[in-house]
């Protein structure tokens, strides 16, 4: 098959993160394919057709681009920050896993992205600079259960944590639960940074201490990165040492 598809991060916002392997390909592809506001990073040019679609749609998104490789065009399917965070990449290969056989014989490709975690915890200093682990607040996709448990497992075991999709308009509740939890688990004075829309024009960095945290400080374009017991403020800047007994 002549066609390909590639499944590639944009970043957390600013055009000079686009990696410059993503920009290649991007000049390569005859489609491009994804989430609506990810597909209009992307500049129109001739010979391009973007194929925009709803948040909600990531397996017949990814069915799709699928189908156009297997007709020989070359598509990117894009996401912001990494493609492997929270986003496209694995939707790609549950439509492939469940699609016809001759698919398994597509050029299918991932190419990384600087994620939004990565992005916040540099804005902030290094507060990601020690163990850490991801969790997306989102229930969309599973149990609000399922969440809190790995919250409090992740909080008894003092990683630093990131937090995505934490607050919405459809579960405005959700966070401040999230914020519960972490008062059982954890002292008040835990430092909690968030980072909203950061490297964009809209970028805000606050920095609380976890007894200070309100819901409202965050939204869908925050990223909200909690430190582990050992997370230090110093100056301005936020960090995670290393060396850890």
């Amino acid at each position: 098959m002549s066609g390909w598809v590639v499944v590639a991060g944009l970043g957390p916002g600013d055009a000079a993160l686009i990696t410059p392997e993503v920009s290649a390909v991007l000049a390569e592809a005859t489609d491009v394919v994804g989430y609506i506001p990810y597909v209009r990073r992307v500049a129109a040019r001739p010979g391009l057709t973007l194929h925009e679609s709803d948040n909600r749609v990531e397996l017949d998104r990814a069915a799709h681009a699928l189908q156009m490789a297997a007709e020989g065009k070359r598509v990117v399917v894009v996401s912001s920050g990494d493609p492997g965070v929270f986003a496209m990449a694995s939707a790609v290969f549950e439509a492939l896993e469940a699609g016809p056989a001759e698919w398994l014989g597509l050029d299918v490709r991932v190419l990384p992205g600087i994620s939004a975690m990565f992005a916040a915890s540099a804005k902030a200093g290094a507060v990601l600079g020690h163990d850490f682990c991801a969790i997306n607040l989102s229930d969309n996709l599973k149990s609000w259960d399922l969440i809190e448990k790995r919250l409090r497992l992740a909080a008894e075991a003092d990683f630093a944590m990131a937090f995505y999709n934490p607050r919405s308009k459809a579960r405005p509740e959700g966070f401040g639960r999230v914020l519960e939890v972490l008062r059982e688990a954890c002292e008040p004075e835990r430092v909690i940074v968030f980072a909203r829309a950061v490297s964009t024009d809209e970028e805000a960095l606050r920095v609380v201490r976890l007894a200070e945290a309100e819901p409202e400080m965050a939204d869908m374009r925050t990223v909200v990165l909690v430190g582990s017991s050992k997370t230090r403020v110093v100056g301005d800047w936020v960090y995670t040492p290393r060396f850890v007994e």
